[in-house]
């Protein structure tokens, strides 16, 4: 083997290194049975930070206007409460926040149907965790999505 091609697997990294070996990981979704594009397709990473980042800036307004009184270190601390709830209600009743579904984005379970409410708790108490949603599998759904076995799908 030429010293440049194992230089190059090494900065390409392991997925690249296992392709050129001939394995195929096909689209995100694949494996869940999901169209590769349009409609019910897993979303796309930016569009799901896009309504985190919609969804956090409400529960923030929401936290710093009505129950903080304008401190703005409790408004952090009552925005999770908030983000809480928001998550529940809105992900168990129609399947998206507001962030969600001004991006086009909608969280069903894995084979397509609407999400119980323990798995709605589940999914947003690690959420809220934060770490388990930046640990992602190839078909770039967090861990939080993967233990309450849902996915953000394309509407």
């Amino acid at each position: 083997m030429d010293n440049r091609q194992a230089i190059g697997s090494w900065l390409s990294g392991p997925r690249a290194a296992a392709e050129e070996m001939g394995a195929d990981f096909g689209y995100r979704g694949k494996g869940l049975g999901l169209p590769e594009e349009g409609p019910g397709s897993v979303a796309p990473l930016g569009r799901r930070f896009g309504a985190l980042f919609i969804d956090w800036t409400l529960c923030m307004l929401i936290a710093y206007g009505l129950l903080a009184r304008g401190d703005q270190q409790a408004a952090g601390n009552w925005a999770l409460g908030v983000f809480l709830v928001l998550s529940l209600l809105t992900v168990g009743t129609i399947g998206c926040t507001p962030g969600k579904r001004l991006l086009g984005v909608r969280v069903v379970a894995e084979d397509g149907g609407r999400l119980g409410f323990v798995r709605v708790a589940v999914r947003t108490v690690l959420l809220l965790l934060v770490i388990p949603a930046l640990v992602w599998d190839r078909d770039g759904r967090g861990l939080h999505d993967r233990l309450s076995r849902a996915v953000q799908v394309r509407m």
